[in-house]
């Protein structure tokens, strides 16, 4: 069975190769089964390839396939091919289980769309190009898919680039995240230069040979890249503009795909992180100022997108924190959990659109539970799940992170606590806003107020009797979002069911790593052969964890009754809105002032005067010197055989009296 674990990123690849040949022969909705089909099918995969490694002794579960020798430089030998073990199948099956309904859900959102079957074309390459990266059996491989989901994540953040906010918002994911590969790359040359391989298992083992300065600086470039990717401080803001892209992307690129890459390669490279704690302490604290930041910005946004957005910026913070601080456990079992609920808030947020005629601002909407049972109550699921609320999986996943962030550093912990808190109350913020209350978009009807998410292309009025018609990609001339004839209802099945499945997930979830009893914590259990060596203990007795889990629970219910108290009745609190949040610390806003801006000047000028005066001129002076030159030779070339005859004697002249004094003197 193990054999097979090549099939898992080939089937998604087959789907992009088929629908690039016939995509728009299949059309609408056959390309998107097809692509929803072939993740499916990995996802069956992944499963057989899971059991036969899970048949295996836990000394026993690590399984290279080699494909072939992809290229040979001096000696350095690279091979395609994949490594199966507990921490890659893991990633595998959460990364094709969400991605296959948020596939399915895919089918009903972008029905009417023009692009429907290049949409899934892009969605089955990046599926494919992450389990590239986190099935990769070295560090190119890895690379290899790297690249891979940036590339997918650029053309499917700018999908609809006729909107220039979405064509600028692609180019912003795209130059983040190169400046986090640089990083990578500079962490692989430094690997091969003091190991002389960028084989995993090859590189570990080899690691006592390599100065603790180097591995540090390994750590840290490697932890550049994921800063990209997984969008940490300094490097997050492209995240949040990656909204412009239609709802499923998000769901995908923040549950399944693209910003859960930088958390496993931390997770993949513990043997060089227990060896290297200096870089393990930056690591964690990066992480946990990420958390806490992120989740003040998500307190005042309006947008329900954004609220999201930086909700994922902060819970990846979690998971770096967990990281640094080497539980690395905690860190995958939070990213597990994570990716049911947040796909669940996606999609969630997805019906909304859909039935709000593209409106995404919060503060228009409101008293939809009554009208959206299904979303509605999945979407408080996801509220309680991500707001760490017990019996729901993130209680016990976020839990688990505290506690080790405890044993670890309890000034972290206190951070992690007061993120804890922000989580549960920002979220309910939004429920309350979208769910609770009063209907505000009758109002905004009357008063044709409402701002379509800010954007100069809002929704025209668009008829709901089709469940399935998304309202996101429709837009109309500038002016005040449209709210006519609008009737919000919950979606047909097709974008119900993930939501449904999702939800029992985000109920159920936290039972694969159940602190009770040894027995029940399988995700420590399986996941050890692989991070056992380098895993944190934070020695913390039975009673300790009890009252630990008891504090969790006080501050997820106190973050929730905050959130009910102030926001039950939807009025708009500005107090509670401070401007230095809702424009995300300025941070975004002073890489606008300070680097792009100035950038754009130094660009304009050295277009101005270093290229057009200096390198044009330059050239442009070489060539008129040597036409000139040309021009005064020319002369010579008179065409009269006797100027060439007086000219060949006057030489010959010269000659011989060069000669005749030489021979003299």
């Amino acid at each position: 069975m193990l054999h097979a674990a090549f099939l898992i990123p080939l089937f998604p690849l087959v789907g992009f190769a088929v629908l690039v040949v016939g995509g728009r022969r299949l059309g609408n909705p056959l390309a998107g089964w097809l692509a929803t089909a072939m993740v499916g099918l990995s996802f069956v995969t992944t499963v057989v390839v899971f059991a036969g490694l899970f048949e295996r002794a836990p000394g026993r579960r690590s399984f290279t396939q080699t494909w072939w020798n992809w290229f040979s430089v001096d000696r350095l030998h690279v091979s395609a091919g994949v490594l199966v073990d507990p921490l890659s199948m893991t990633m595998a099956l959460f990364v094709t289980g969400v991605s296959t309904l948020i596939h399915l859900y895919s089918i009903g959102y972008m029905e009417h769309d023009e692009q429907f079957p290049k949409f899934f074309l892009y969605l089955n390459l990046f599926v494919s190009s992450m389990l590239l990266l986190v099935l990769g059996g070295n560090f190119v491989m890895t690379f290899l898919g790297w690249e891979g989901v940036g590339v997918c994540s650029y053309f499917l953040i700018a999908f609809w680039f006729d909107r220039p906010s979405a064509a600028s918002a692609g180019k912003k994911a795209m130059i983040f995240n190169r400046i986090g590969d640089a990083g990578f790359l500079l962490a692989m040359f430094l690997i091969y230069e003091r190991t002389g391989s960028l084989q995993y298992q090859t590189v570990f083992a080899r690691l006592g040979h390599v100065g603790g300065d180097s591995l540090v600086a390994i750590a840290l470039l490697l932890f550049l890249g994921a800063t990209g990717k997984s969008a940490q401080l300094p490097l997050y803001p492209w995240l949040a503009d990656a909204m412009e892209g239609p709802t499923p992307v998000s769901a995908l690129i923040h549950a399944a795909t693209m910003v859960t890459a930088g958390v496993y390669l931390m997770c993949r490279i513990s043997p060089i992180l227990h060896l290297a704690p200096d870089a393990g302490h930056v690591i964690a604290i990066i992480g946990g100022a990420t958390a806490f930041v992120g989740a003040t910005i998500a307190c005042a946004q309006t947008d329900i997108k954004k609220i999201l957005a930086y909700s994922t910026i902060s819970q990846l913070g979690y998971m770096f924190m967990a990281a640094g601080v080497g539980a690395y456990v905690a860190a995958i079992f939070l990213m597990l959990t994570h990716a049911f609920y947040k796909a669940l808030l996606f999609l969630g947020a997805g019906s909304v659109i859909h039935a709000m005629n593209d409106e995404q601002n919060t503060k228009v909407m409101g008293g939809l539970r009554a009208l959206m049972p299904i979303t509605g109550g999945t979407f408080l699921v996801a509220w309680l799940a991500i707001g760490g609320v017990p019996p729901f999986a993130g209680f016990w996943s976020k839990g688990d992170v505290l506690l080790n962030a405890w044993g670890y550093s309890p000034a972290l912990y206190v951070l992690g606590a007061l993120t804890a808190v922000l989580t549960a109350y920002y979220l309910g913020r939004c429920y309350m806003l979208v769910f609770s209350g009063k209907a505000r978009w009758v109002e905004a009807r009357a008063t044709g107020d409402g701002t379509s998410r800010g954007h100069a292309e809002p929704a025209l009025e668009a008829d709901t009797s089709n469940p399935n018609v998304p309202h996101e990609r429709i837009a109309a001339p500038a002016g005040p979002a449209s709210h006519g004839r609008l009737h919000p209802h919950d979606p047909g099945w097709v974008m119900t069911v993930p939501l449904v499945v999702l939800a029992f997930c985000s109920v159920f979830g936290g039972l694969i790593n159940l602190p009770f009893h040894p027995s029940f914590v399988f995700l420590e259990r399986w996941l050890n052969p692989v991070v056992g060596r380098a895993l944190f203990n934070p020695h913390l007795g039975a009673g300790s964890e009890i009252i630990f889990a008891v504090i969790d629970a006080v501050l997820a219910l106190f973050g929730v009754a905050l959130a009910y108290s102030l926001w039950r009745t939807a009025v708009y609190r500005r107090e509670v809105e401070p401007t230095f949040l809702e424009r995300a610390w300025f941070i975004d806003w002073s890489y606008d002032r300070l680097l792009a801006r100035n950038s754009t000047r130094m660009a304009a000028f050295t277009s101005a005067v270093v290229e057009s005066r200096v390198i044009d001129g330059a050239v442009n002076g070489f060539a008129v010197l040597w036409r000139r030159s040309g021009t005064v030779l020319r002369r010579v070339q008179t065409g009269y055989v006797r100027n060439y005859a007086l000219g060949i004697m006057a030489g010959l002249v010269v000659l011989l009296a060069w000669v005749a004094s030489r021979t003299f003197s």
